[in-house]
């Protein structure tokens, strides 16, 4: 679980359904996150629900999610018709770009990518 996760609503019912969800769901990433960041991340949930179309009758709803990590931060908006929806498919989001970090601050990328420049500098 990841250590701090703050869950913000605006304009939204408080739902503890959906707050134990989200928790479910964000909280988990920490599997994706190297060890050596897992101990200093945490996340911030905003989940907005906006009012109701000219065109349609459904709402939409906003999952925002800040992903704090050190050297990054993740940022991830999704919008749709279902709040769990919209937690599901920013989850995915986040999973993906947890990954290109986790390639990005690895050692060895690095010493790869140090020792191409090397190569190519000499």
């Amino acid at each position: 679980m990841i250590n701090r996760l703050e869950i913000n609503f605006v304009h939204a019912p408080v739902d503890e359904n959906l707050r134990k969800y989200v928790t479910k769901k964000i909280g988990s990433l920490d599997r994706y996150i190297p060890r050596s960041a897992a101990a200093s991340a945490h996340a911030e949930v905003l989940l907005k629900e906006g009012k109701a179309g000219k065109t349609n009758d459904a709402r939409n709803c906003c999952a925002e999610v800040t992903l704090h990590l050190p050297h990054d931060t993740i940022n991830i908006s999704e919008t749709s018709i279902n709040m769990f929806t919209a937690i599901d498919i920013a989850e995915l989001k986040l999973k993906h770009q947890i990954k290109k970090y986790k390639e990005l601050h690895s050692g060895t990328f690095r010493r790869r990518l140090v020792a191409r420049f090397a190569r190519g500098a000499a």
